[in-house]
């Protein structure tokens, strides 16, 4: 039960740290938005952790002796990959675009699926279970 929260609540806060490329375009509450993720953006690798380690027990787990895998896993260990692309590879993350340009390429690939993980997470704190 914890462990879910864990991935749901990793699930909610990586997604916001990888759609804030699109999230700053929001009228009157994006500049807002930016500068939290500003703030937040350094204890990334933090909730990139926490995020592939429940993914990662909820797929064993699943795997193993649970009845299918489900997405939230799977969007779990995704949020954790690309939180911690820098620190597994090496190799820098594509870049948010400058204020008032539009994201595009890997970036806005980023930023869609942050807000996909935002979804699964909202999902999973209401999905009983």
């Amino acid at each position: 039960m914890l462990l879910a929260l864990l991935l749901d609540l990793a699930n909610i806060a990586g997604g916001f740290l990888l759609a804030i490329a699109l999230l700053r375009r929001l009228p009157r509450v994006g500049d807002d938005l930016g500068r939290f993720a500003d703030r937040v953006a350094p204890f990334g690798w933090i909730v990139g952790i926490v995020a592939l380690a429940a993914g990662a027990a909820w797929l064993l787990t699943h795997l193993l002796a649970g009845p299918r895998v489900f997405h939230f896993e799977v969007v779990g260990i995704g949020v954790g990959v690309a939180l911690l692309w820098e620190r597994l590879t090496g190799r820098q993350r594509p870049a948010d675009p400058a204020p008032g340009e539009v994201p595009a390429g890997a970036a806005l690939l980023l930023a869609v699926f942050g807000i996909v993980a935002i979804l699964v997470g909202l999902q999973g704190l209401v999905t009983p279970g």
